[in-house]
């Protein structure tokens, strides 16, 4: 595995293991959080509104997935939860409160991506056994936090950021545009991997989430990181 050994991996396995994990469960908790205060309690009814992680973690999208995209070196990092149920009918005003319900997930990632720029002042001050773990571990936090942010908020169904799209959108163009949810999750598999892999086999980096991602993370840990005083 790219000539790491046994200790190796498990230092850089234990170093994603919490922040993929805090990600995750703060995303969908905070769905299921906005989605009751806005009027439907399905989640809530369901335990979702909690930061307990058994609540919210699927086997593959959670732990396999993750760790498969990590062991291969892609250099890309992607994972899901159970998505949290919302029963739209019960919100008092649909476009504006499914639109927030959905911002919910990746403004929770915003945040702890702060906290965890935030943290990294303690962590240097830790002893030495303790600091190179710490401030590893933290960094990844801050660095996935901000790519799941970023991805979540693209403007395509499923994703977070197409819900909160509809939600802006006029009624005339938000209903032909819920109709390509259907072909969201082949959109996304083609982007993350088909478009990759075609482009390895004709000798040409064909990366379009990494050109969109990569600049806008970039800058996100840019602005971050100021505002946490790790620049200045």
């Amino acid at each position: 595995m790219n000539g790491l050994d046994l200790t190796s991996l498990v230092q850089i396995a234990t170093t994603w293991a919490l922040p993929v994990l805090l990600a995750i469960t703060f995303h969908e908790a905070s769905h299921a959080f906005a989605a009751w205060r806005l009027g439907d309690d399905t989640a809530y009814l369901q335990g979702r509104v909690t930061f307990n992680p058994l609540k919210h973690v699927d086997p593959f999208g959670t732990i396999i997935l993750p760790a498969l995209l990590l062991l291969s070196g892609t250099g890309f990092l992607f994972g899901y939860a159970k998505p949290v149920p919302v029963n739209y009918r019960r919100l008092k005003h649909f476009r504006r409160d499914s639109a927030i319900i959905a911002f919910a997930g990746p403004g929770s990632n915003m945040i702890l991506a702060f906290l965890s720029a935030l943290a990294l002042h303690a962590a240097v001050l830790a002893p030495d056994w303790m600091a190179e773990w710490g401030v590893q571990t933290l960094i990844n936090s801050l660095r996935l936090n901000i790519m799941l942010a970023i991805f979540n908020m693209l403007p395509l169904l499923p994703l977070d950021g197409g819900r909160v799209l509809a939600g802006l959108l006029p009624p005339s163009l938000a209903r032909p545009y819920f109709r390509t949810e259907r072909y969201g999750m082949l959109i996304l598999i083609g982007l993350i991997f088909l478009v990759p892999m075609i482009g390895q086999q004709l000798g040409r980096d064909i990366d379009i989430l990494g050109w969109i991602l990569g600049p806008a993370s970039d800058y996100l840990l840019h602005l971050v990181a100021t505002l946490a005083g790790l620049k200045g």
